[in-house]
């Protein structure tokens, strides 16, 4: 995946441009909340050459008044500018939170089969977060110290040339070495980005697989792995410390010079009369004014540099091609009659290494093709193939006459009914999993998916009965159960085409009985691919494929290939010896 960097002005154009409303309205404020912050260092001279000289006491209850005024309404445009600013902050993340969630959901499977799941889920939330101090105060108080210290920088010219030009050099010295740390600090942000991913993503795999890890006792092995990631998190933080910590030491130690110098000079000139009390107190305080800006600026940024890294990361996910990004899919079909054929088609996941090769059949309408042959010799990927979740290599496929490598995905998957081999379930209800993909079906029709899977048959038994809740991943449920469920989550979906892969597989004899009933209802009517090892499951198939190495070995009918005493006589007679 390139690199690629988020400049400030497409941050601008993206973030900042759109809001222009609110961000003004906080510019306002911060503008109002600075300028109310300089009425104490002003006042302070007038408090001591003239108010306390002159004993002068109604002066001294208006310079109160006005002093605590400025001091309140610096507190209310502050509480305004957080709340106005945070908020929108946080509704940007959620919205961009959004937006990359269905970037990713809209990219093809080979993407989530080369990234693991708890690395996306780190894309998703954690590298948004940063843009908060890009609409969040980060900006507005960068804008306001920025006001504040050139406001200050005018004001102690005013008051002494020659001290100002004493502060001034530090000042540029930390400047040019704020703008070195920042360069250096964003790529070590980007890469938190990656490590922070990769440490999600292992994570996610050790809870999603915590019965494997018991079952063999493997914890010590699952922890080491753990405290390996979080070293590397650690080592990388460590060094963008490094970097703020560099900033924030020499702007105190610059600066802390630069005061130094000003207690001598100032000192010297009250001495020769040049200099008045209240004005070299007027200059402290402008000083500690202008400088509090410029060691603020450094923190924020460091929080903008983070968000940059940050974009960039979100930046390179929306960049990526998606399914609906292929500008050949635009064939928008009707209602499937189902007729399927493969023409000379190959595919390889690797270059190279073809998985199948040169497969050719025709799966009529109505018809059920099954597919069989040993593990790894290319069923799932046929149909992959046939749901278009790959696309072939070479030659085609077509459905209705349609090249399904033009055809838009949505009008070809909403006719597409899928029970896959690892029969996934969705934490929630029973009844929750079966809508899946028909939210918006009657209570009726779920009645009828439940009795034609065979789902009832175990429901009837639970308290909560559709209403009972599963667990992540079904955890909950028997095999058989999840797999029963899954089913009438397909029949629900009422497809043209219907995938079935392994769809029996995690089935006792007793519930493989029923789901065999169910399942013949099921396909009627509709064009089926079926995968089994369990070869007794696809005896009345139209045609049943051998499928060897990626090729077809033998075609034809149950009696027929038996008949042959070929490949297909030997897996069956085999199987019926075990």
């Amino acid at each position: 995946m390139g690199k690629q960097k988020v400049s400030i002005t497409q941050a601008f154009k993206e973030f900042i441009w759109p809001r222009k409303g609110i961000v003004f309205v906080g510019l306002i404020l911060i503008v109002i909340s600075r300028l109310a912050s300089l009425v104490l260092p002003l006042k302070s001279k007038e408090l001591l050459d003239e108010i306390i000289p002159n004993e002068d006491m109604d002066s001294l209850l208006s310079m109160i008044l006005l002093v605590s005024g400025a001091i309140l309404i610096q507190a209310l445009t502050s509480f305004a500018l957080t709340r106005l600013l945070s908020v929108e902050a946080q509704l940007l993340i959620s919205k961009l939170r959004a937006k990359v969630q269905k970037q990713i959901l809209s990219f093809p499977i080979s993407y989530f089969d080369n990234n693991k799941s708890g690395s996306l889920v780190s894309r998703i939330m954690s590298d948004v977060e940063g843009v908060r101090n890009l609409i969040g105060t980060g900006l507005v108080q960068l804008f306001g110290g920025t006001l504040t210290a050139i406001i200050s920088l005018f004001l102690l010219i005013d008051i002494s040339p020659k001290m100002t030009l004493f502060v001034l050099v530090p000042v540029l010295i930390f400047a040019v070495i704020a703008l070195k740390a920042f360069g250096y600090i964003r790529p070590i942000f980007r890469n938190r980005g990656v490590i922070n991913a990769e440490v999600t993503g292992r994570l996610t795999e050790t809870l999603n697989g915590v019965r494997v890890i018991k079952g063999f006792n493997a914890e010590k092995q699952e922890n080491i792995n753990f405290e390996k990631g979080v070293d590397r998190l650690f080592h990388n933080v460590k060094k963008s410390l490094t970097a703020t910590a560099i900033m924030t030491s020499s702007s105190s130690l610059l600066l802390g010079l630069a005061s130094v110098a000003i207690m001598g000079i100032g000192g010297m000139m009250i001495i020769d009369n040049t200099l008045t009390t209240g004005d070299f107190l007027s200059f402290t305080l402008l000083l500690g004014f202008m400088i509090a800006p410029i060691v603020q600026i450094s923190n924020i940024g460091s929080q903008l540099t983070e968000a940059f890294a940050g974009l960039d990361r979100t930046k390179e996910i929306m960049n990526l091609p998606t399914e609906a990004n292929d500008a050949n899919r635009t064939i928008h079909l009707p209602e499937l009659k189902g007729d399927i054929k493969f023409n000379n088609v190959s595919f390889s996941y690797e270059k190279g290494s073809e998985v199948v090769s040169e497969i050719s059949f025709l799966a009529l309408k109505g018809s059920v093709t099954a597919l069989v042959g040993t593990s790894g010799s290319g069923k799932s990927t046929i149909a992959s193939l046939v749901a278009s979740f790959i696309t072939a290599d070479s030659g085609t496929i077509t459905v209705d006459g349609h090249d399904i490598s033009k055809v838009n995905l949505q009008s070809f998957r909403s006719q597409l009914g899928v029970v896959l081999q690892d029969d996934f379930l969705f934490e929630g209800t029973i009844k929750e999993n079966i809508l899946f993909p028909r939210p918006d079906a009657t209570d009726q029709e779920v009645l009828d998916a439940v009795k034609t899977a065979y789902v009832d048959e175990f429901t009837n038994r639970f308290d909560d009965g559709l209403d009972t809740l599963i667990g992540e991943r079904g955890v909950k449920l028997s095999g058989g159960q999840r797999q029963r469920i899954t089913i009438a989550r397909a029949v629900l979906a009422n497809p043209r085409i219907l995938i079935l892969d392994e769809a029996t597989s995690n089935l006792d004899t007793e519930s493989e009985t029923l789901i065999q009933k169910s399942l013949i209802e099921l396909m009627k009517g509709r064009t089926t691919f079926v995968i089994a090892h369990r070869l007794s499951t696809i005896r009345q198939a139209d045609q049943i494929l051998v499928i060897e190495q990626g090729k077809i070995s033998e075609q034809g009918k149950h009696e027929q290939l038996i008949e042959k005493k070929g490949r297909y006589f030997d897996l069956f007679t085999y199987q019926s010896r075990i």
